[in-house]
């Protein structure tokens, strides 16, 4: 029998919270950090460390070869106007590790109109394969989320990222949703890129930024071993079903599909059309 998560709620600040000029949120928000380590013993990865806390509950899940994989599952609604959360992962030398999520995360007003934040933390080591796979985040209407992916890079370390988001439920608007990916590699920047959609953000469903669609996503490949083509690719151009283009960046070894469409279901399949064409396969 598998006992009951432990789960906590603390009122402390996030250790390493991105910018000091952070708001300090609501009272009755909930602070929570949840703590992934994977170390490799030199046969197979293992999770010496795997702390759940507050909406993350970290479940190990079974895996072939060395590699190890967790599942973060939602413990209670999360997150809400005025929380502070924050998922540390970190891939030591020579590990492989994936997470994911068990459903899709979904960002609601809750009992202030102040921003939520949801830091996601990613380290890896020399050689560690480090793969972020989670369900979409739905902005739904009345939400206010600032969401940062923030990943520390060895110079042979490899990295999949994929960040998915549904602009607002069936029949209604977006909340407020600000996303950051923040991506150094061997101590030097590969990338900053932050994105802004609904309201008061102006222009963000005109033509020149999403046209009309409302599900949007990224996926970040990071691999030295990677043939990077020199020029951008356009998938799927004027199709009604979305549209993405994949490109290269210029401080390493890596590859960043950004992609626009109607449904959560089209934009995986660009995404995963744009993973197709990166691997050559």
């Amino acid at each position: 029998m598998i006992p009951a998560p432990q789960l906590t709620v603390s009122r402390a600040p996030l250790d390493g919270a991105p910018g000091a000029e952070e708001p300090a949120g609501h009272p009755d928000g909930v602070r929570a950090t949840a703590l992934i380590r994977a170390a490799y013993n030199g046969r197979v990865t293992t999770l010496p460390r795997l702390r759940s806390d507050g909406p993350f509950h970290l479940r190990q899940m079974r895996t072939s070869g060395r590699s190890a994989r967790v599942g973060i599952i939602g413990a209670m609604s999360a997150p809400l106007g005025g929380d502070r959360l924050a998922i540390d992962i970190t891939a030591e030398d020579h590990a492989e590790l994936e997470v994911t999520t068990g459903a899709a995360t979904l960002a609601l007003r809750g009992p202030t109109t102040e921003p939520a934040t949801y830091d996601v933390r990613l380290t890896a080591g020399e050689h560690a394969d480090l793969r972020w796979l989670p369900h979409p985040l739905i902005s739904a209407a009345g939400s206010n989320l600032r969401q940062t992916y923030t990943a520390e890079l060895a110079d042979t370390a490899r990295l999949v990222l994929r960040e998915e988001q549904l602009l607002g439920r069936a029949d209604e608007e977006p909340g407020h949703l600000v996303s950051r990916l923040l991506i150094h590699r061997a101590g030097h920047p590969l990338l900053d890129q932050q994105s802004a959609y609904g309201s008061p953000e102006p222009g963000w469903d005109g033509p020149a930024v999403l046209g009309g669609h409302r599900a949007v996503g990224q996926l970040l490949l990071v691999n030295p071993q990677m043939d990077i083509q020199r020029e951008p690719v356009l998938l799927r151009e004027r199709s009604r079903d979305g549209c993405a283009v994949l490109a290269p960046l210029a401080g390493g070894p890596a590859l960043l599909a950004t992609a626009a469409a109607p449904t959560s279901a089209a934009l995986r399949e660009l995404l995963d059309e744009a993973l197709t064409h990166a691997l050559g396969a």
